[in-house]
C-alpha cells in the first residue's frame, strides 16, 4: 500500500502544480484526502507488517499517521480558504505550488512514522525540508526569501549531521559484523554494537534531527519557518513535521535504550530539553510576534516531551501522549491566525486588541487554545504534562522538575500576557469599517479538534491506550 501511496501522492502533486484548472485543483485536493485516509485505514490493519522491505508500521507510526490523517482535513480545507479569500494576490501558478507542495510535505510526513530503516527516514526527512521551503517561500517577498534560505540552511547542517550519524552507526554495526540497519536489526543487536562508534552516531543523529522536532542546538530552523509560511502550512509544520523529527529521534534512542549507553544518552536529552524550555521562556517572555510566540511554545512542548522520555517510567507513555495532543492542539491556534491576520492585517501584538469584538467564535478559540497549549486544566494536555512531572519526580530529577516548573510560570505569564492583549485590550488604532465579516463556521474546525484533544486525554478509547502502551514498549 505504501507503494500505491506514495505514487499516487507524487502524481497528485505533480497535477496540483501543471493543473491551472480551479475545479480541478479542488478537485485533485479531495482525491488526496480520500487516499491519505484510506491508507491510514490500511496501516492501521496490517501494523507490524514489513512493506517493501524498508517500512514497518508500529504502534507509535501509526498514532501518528492518525492524527495526521485528522489534521490534515482541516488545514487544507483552510488553505482553500487561504487562497480564495485571504490572500488576493494569488495565481494559478502560486496556487498549484502551495497545494503541491503542502500533499508532498504530508505524504514525506507519513513514510517517516512508518519507515523501518535509519537510511530511508534520513531521505524522506529530507523531502520534507524541500516540500516545506515551498511553502515557506509562498509570499515571495524579502522576508520569505530570508525564512526559506535560513531553513534550507540550517536543515541543510541537519541531514549532514545526520547522514555523518549513519557513518558513524555503520562502522558500529561492521564491528558487529552486522549488515543490516534496519531498525528491528539494530534493537536485535544493539548490546553487539561498539560503544564508541554508536555514542558517536547518536550524538550527530539526535543533534541533526532537533531542527526537526524544534529543539535546542537547531531549533531556530523552524521558528522562522513557521513565521513566514502561510498560516496553514504553519500547522502542517508546527504540527506533523515536528513529529517527524520525533519519531526519527525516539527510534535510535530506542537502540540505545538496550545498551549500557542509556544513561549517557538520557543525559545529553535532559540538557537539550532544559535548554530548550529556558529558550522558550526567555523569548515568549519578550516576543511580540504572534506567530513566533506559537511557535516557540512548540519549543517548550518537545523539551517537555524529551524530558519525559529521558525519566523513563510512566514518562515514556507521556510524552507519546503529549506529542498526539501537541498535533491536535498546536494548528488550531495556527489555523485561527488567518482569521485575527484577517482582522488586523499584521501579526505584531502592538497593532491587536479586541478581538472578541470582530470575531466572538474566533476569540474563543484563541481562549481554549491558549489553555489548551499551556496544560491548564481542562487541556488535554494538562494530564500528559502532570505524567511527564510526575516521571521526573520518581526518577529523582527534583531539581529538574523545580526548574522546569519555574520556567513553565514565566512562559504561562509571557504567553498569557499576549493572549489577553490580543482578546480583550482595545487596539491603538483601526479603522473598524474595513474589517471584513466573519463566520462563525471558520472556527468549526478548531473547536473540534480542542474537545478531540480532550477526549483523548480524559477518556481515551481502549484502542488508543493499547496503541501508546506498545509504542511505549519500546524503550526499556
Amino acid at each position: 500500500m505504501i507503494g500505491i501511496f506514495l505514487t499516487g501522492a507524487c502524481i497528485i502533486s505533480a497535477a496540483l502544480y501543471f493543473n491551472r484548472n480551479v475545479f480541478l485543483n479542488y478537485a485533485l485536493l479531495v482525491i488526496f484526502i480520500g487516499l491519505l485516509v484510506t491508507f491510514g485505514f490500511y496501516e492501521y490493519h496490517h501494523i507490524s507488517i514489513t512493506e517493501l522491505e524498508f517500512f514497518k508500521p508500529d504502534a507509535l507510526g501509526i498514532l501518528l499517521l492518525t492524527v495526521l490523517c485528522i489534521v490534515s482535513i482541516p488545514v487544507i480545507f483552510h488553505g482553500y480558504r487561504y487562497i480564495e479569500k485571504h490572500n488576493v494576490d494569488e495565481t494559478p501558478k502560486s496556487r498549484g505550488l502551495f497545494f503541491g507542495s503542502m500533499v508532498l510535505l504530508i505524504s514525506a510526513c507519513s513514510v517517516v512514522y512508518l519507515s523501518g530503516h535509519i537510511a530511508v527516514t534520513w531521505i524522506f526527512v529530507e523531502i520534507t525540508t524541500l516540500s516545506a521551503s515551498a511553502l515557506i517561500y509562498h509570499h515571495r517577498n524579502l522576508r520569505a526569501l530570508e525564512g526559506v534560505w535560513k531553513y534550507v540552511f540550517i536543515c541543510a547542517i541537519s541531514i549532514t549531521f545526520v547522514y555523518i550519524g549513519i557513518l558513524f552507526l555503520s562502522l558500529s554495526l561492521k564491528d558487529a559484523g552486522i549488515e543490516d540497519m534496519s531498525f528491528d536489526s539494530l534493537y536485535a543487536n544493539a548490546d553487539k554494537l561498539n560503544p564508541f562508534w554508536l555514542k558517536l552516531a547518536f550524538l550527530f543523529i539526535f543533534t541533526g534531527f532537533t531542527a526537526k522536532l524544534g529543539l535546542v542546538p537547531m531549533y531556530t530552523a523552524g521558528i522562522d519557518a513557521k513565521d513566514k509560511a502561510p498560516a496553514p502550512a504553519g500547522a502542517l509544520l508546527a504540527s506533523v513535521l515536528m513529529n517527524a523529527g520525533f519519531v526519527s529521534i525516539y527510534r535510535i534512542y530506542g537502540v540505545l535504550s538496550r545498551t549500557s549507553l542509556h544513561h549517557w544518552a538520557n543525559t545529553v536529552m535532559i540538557i537539550a530539553a532544559i535548554l530548550s524550555i529556558f529558550v522558550a521562556a526567555v523569548y515568549m517572555t519578550r516576543i511580540k510576534n504572534i506567530k513566533r510566540m506559537f511557535a516557540y511554545s512548540g519549543i517548550e512542548h518537545m523539551g517537555l516531551v524529551i524530558l519525559g522520555l529521558s525519566a523513563g517510567g510512566i514518562g515514556v507513555y507521556a510524552a507519546i501522549l503529549h506529542i498526539v495532543l501537541h498535533t491536535l492542539i498546536k494548528p488550531t491556534l495556527f489555523l485561527q491566525f488567518n482569521q485575527v491576520y484577517w482582522v488586523y492585517q499584521s501579526k505584531s501584538i502592538y497593532d491587536v486588541g479586541n478581538y472578541f469584538k470582530y470575531n466572538k467564535a474566533g476569540a474563543i478559540v484563541i481562549f481554549l487554545g491558549f489553555i489548551s497549549a499551556t496544560a491548564m486544566p481542562p487541556s488535554g494536555m494538562f494530564i500528559s504534562e502532570f505524567l511527564i512531572f510526575q516521571s521526573l519526580f520518581e526518577a529523582h530529577y527534583i531539581l529538574i522538575l523545580l526548574a522546569v516548573l519555574i520556567l513553565l510560570t514565566m512562559i504561562i505569564w509571557g504567553f498569557a500576557s499576549n493572549i489577553f492583549k490580543l482578546l480583550f485590550t482595545p487596539p491603538l488604532s483601526i479603522d473598524e469599517s474595513k474589517i471584513p465579516p466573519i463566520s462563525s463556521w471558520e472556527s468549526l474546525s478548531q473547536y473540534l479538534l480542542l474537545g478531540l484533544a480532550v477526549y483523548l486525554a480524559y477518556d481515551p478509547p481502549a484502542g488508543f491506550i493499547a496503541l501508546l502502551q506498545d509504542a511505549a514498549k519500546l524503550i526499556l
